[in-house]
């Protein structure tokens, strides 16, 4: 068994977790990796209300007795969901552990810690893990440029940002972007992380709440299957290369505003391929993990297996390298 400040800290036993992801960060996924005893995160805005969030967080608690959690994100928007009646609702729920992340988080941390919340803040750059610490975050996701959804505008590969960010920040870092399996945990490790969070490599299991289409495009795909999208509007997102994606970045390269694009890379689209089973219907969010996931397995023995690869990898191979004086 691998312990950390991770493990410790929000109760689990082992140092991985599932990041919130919109559409995917249901009940389904989130309890089974609990049961794996990994750290699961409902996407609170998943739900189309507070009320259909505090069911889904019952719903969860009827599969598991196992901690987890719930994200929200906060996203400027000129109609904002009501983020202080979805902050309510986790709270009034009892949830332990929440996952923020984008703009301006400082009220929702503020009234989670008010209320014993322990808070993890999603961060792309040191800067924002430092301002984190700061705002009273009780750990970091550190988001490589590797990573699936918003990397940042730094473009700072994880195998930098993570050493980066342990060399400044005090409370705990979790690694995101391009990790898959008990290599990349114990990478992590080494470089200063005390756990992973995976978010496409949770997509490609069993209990992941997409369509097989989905699931089996991921397996298809490599390293190289990514694209970058919204790079001129300074909102930078890596999704699955598709033809959708090719579009839109053409027009966006062409100098037009959001707008042009926006038939394109609406949420509700890329929902509906992830219904469907279209990878080819809108755009969904995807890293540069796609190249080292080769199965779909159950979110249980996704778990033992990493978590069996780094013990090993520890114990023989690091340990085998270390000569005797």
């Amino acid at each position: 068994m691998i312990t950390t400040r991770f493990t410790q800290l929000f109760g689990v036993e082992h140092p991985i977790a599932q990041g919130g992801m919109q559409w995917v960060g249901t009940a389904d996924l989130v309890a089974a990796v609990a049961n794996a005893g990994a750290l699961g995160f409902l996407t609170a805005l998943t739900q189309p209300s507070p009320e259909a969030l505090t069911r889904e967080i019952a719903r969860c608690r009827g599969l598991t007795d196992k901690p987890f959690g719930v994200n929200l994100t906060i996203l400027p928007s000129i109609n904002p969901p009501p983020y202080a009646e979805y902050r309510q609702a986790i709270i009034e729920a009892g949830i332990t552990a929440v996952e923020t992340a984008g703009y301006r988080p400082d009220e929702h941390v503020a009234a989670f810690k008010a209320h014993g919340v322990k808070v993890i803040h999603k961060c792309t750059a040191v800067r924002h893990a430092l301002s984190a610490q700061r705002m009273g975050a009780d750990a970091i996701s550190i988001d490589g440029f590797e990573c699936a959804g918003h990397p940042g505008e730094d473009d700072i590969p994880g195998l930098v940002l993570i050493p980066a960010t342990a060399d400044k920040v005090t409370i705990p870092i979790i690694a995101s972007g391009g990790f898959a399996d008990g290599r990349g945990l114990v990478a992590a490790l080494a470089l200063g992380a005390e756990g992973i969070n995976m978010g496409t490599r949770f997509c490609a299991t069993q209990e992941a709440p997409i369509h097989e289409g989905i699931k089996q495009a991921i397996l298809a795909n490599d390293e190289r299957a990514t694209a970058l999208l919204f790079r001129s509007y300074r909102n930078t997102a890596r999704v699955a290369r598709n033809s959708v994606a090719q579009e839109a970045i053409a027009i966006e390269q062409s100098g037009q505003p959001f707008e042009a694009i926006a038939h394109l890379v609406k949420g509700a689209r890329g929902r509906e391929g992830l219904i469907s089973g279209d990878p080819e219907h809108g755009i969904w969010t995807a890293g540069l993990v796609q190249g080292l996931i080769h199965d779909i397995p159950p979110v249980a023995t996704l778990v033992s297996r990493i978590v069996a690869q780094a013990e090993a990898i520890i114990a023989q191979r690091l340990g085998a390298m270390i000569a005797s004086a």
